[in-house]
C-alpha cells in the first residue's frame, strides 16, 4: 500500500550529475516496490536529518528513497516508511535471478526500480540504489559486459559545478561505448533520489562528496567502491585504467517510470 499525503582518459563520457540545487522530490518518483511499503511524504524541517529521524536505521530509509545524506536536507521531501521494519536492508531486487545461474558474476540494473544488483551464479550478493540517465539521456537497455575499470577516473567532459575541477567518477566500470565513441560507466557520484545523469549509472560515494563538497562529515555510503571491489577481485589495481578481457556481464532492463506509472521492471 502507498499512503500519500503530498504530492578521463577515454573518448567521451555520458554521465554527469545535475547541480544539487536542481531538486525534485523523491516522493514524485514511483517504483513498483513502493507498493510493498506503507509510507507518507514529508518535508524535512530545520535540524532534521536522516540520522536524527531514524537513528541507525537511516541507511535503510536512504536506500528506499534512492538518496544520500547531502540531498536529504531541510526543505526536501522524502518518503517516510510507516514501519521501519518494512525497509530493513531494503532492496527491490530478487534474491535469485535464474537467467544468471551460469554466470560467475552478473550485474543486473533495473532502471524502473533504480537499483543495481551483483549476482553470483544467480544469487544476489550486493545491491545498491542508483541514479541512472535522466529522461532526456536515458541509460541504454540491453546486454553488455564490463570492459574496463578505473578506480581514479575523472570526466574529460564535465567539471564540478562552478569550478574548473574535472568531475570525479571514482570506482568506474565501463560497460558500453557507443558508435560516437561515448563511454558509459558505472561509477561513484551523489544520489539525489531520481534519475539525474547523462546516461551513466551512478552509485553513492560519500567519501568523494566529503572531499569535494564538504558533506557528510563522516562518510558511510561506499556503494561504488564495494561494487568495484567485487568486480576487480584479486586483480592488481594501480589506479590506472585497467582493461578487462572477460569482465562480468551487465544486463540493463526496465524503463524510467513516469509520474503515476510503475513502468516495466524485473519479474
Amino acid at each position: 500500500m502507498v499512503v500519500l499525503f503530498a504530492p578521463g582518459t577515454l573518448p567521451g563520457e555520458a554521465a554527469m550529475p545535475r547541480r544539487a540545487a536542481e531538486t525534485r522530490s523523491p516522493c514524485a518518483v514511483h517504483h513498483p516496490s513502493d507498493e510493498r511499503v506503507a509510507w507518507h511524504c514529508r518535508r524535512l524541517q530545520r535540524g532534521e536529518t536522516l540520522e536524527t529521524l531514524f537513528g541507525r536505521r537511516w541507511v535503510d530509509v536512504a536506500r528506499f528513497n534512492r538518496i544520500d545524506r547531502r540531498h536529504a536536507q531541510p526543505g526536501r521531501e522524502i518518503k517516510i516508511p510507516i514501519r521501519l521494519d518494512d525497509v530493513a536492508e531494503f532492496t527491490p531486487l530478487p534474491g535469485r535471478y535464474p537467467a544468471g545461474e551460469q554466470d560467475q558474476q552478473l550485474i543486473v540494473v533495473d532502471l524502473t526500480e533504480q537499483f543495481i544488483g551483483a549476482y553470483e551464479y544467480g544469487l544476489l550478493r550486493l545491491s545498491f540504489p542508483i541514479a541512472s540517465g535522466e529522461p532526456e539521456n536515458e541509460t541504454p537497455v540491453g546486454d553488455y559486459r564490463i570492459t574496463a575499470a578505473h578506480r581514479t577516473h575523472r570526466s574529460c567532459l564535465y567539471t564540478i559545478e562552478s569550478t574548473p575541477v574535472p568531475y570525479p567518477m571514482r570506482y568506474a566500470l565501463r560497460f558500453y561505448v557507443n558508435a560516437q565513441g561515448v563511454s558509459y560507466w558505472i561509477h561513484g557520484r551523489d544520489l539525489p533520489g531520481y534519475p539525474a545523469s547523462h546516461g551513466c549509472i551512478g552509485l553513492a560515494d560519500e567519501q568523494m562528496q566529503r572531499q569535494y563538497y564538504g558533506v557528510p562529515p563522516t562518510p558511510v555510503l561506499e556503494d561504488a567502491k564495494r561494487l568495484y571491489e567485487w568486480v576487480i577481485g584479486d586483480r592488481a589495481d594501480s589506479g590506472t585504467l585497467l582493461p578487462l578481457s572477460n569482465g562480468p556481464r551487465v544486463v540493463i532492463l526496465g524503463s524510467l517510470a513516469k509520474r503515476g506509472d510503475a513502468g516495466a521492471s524485473m519479474p
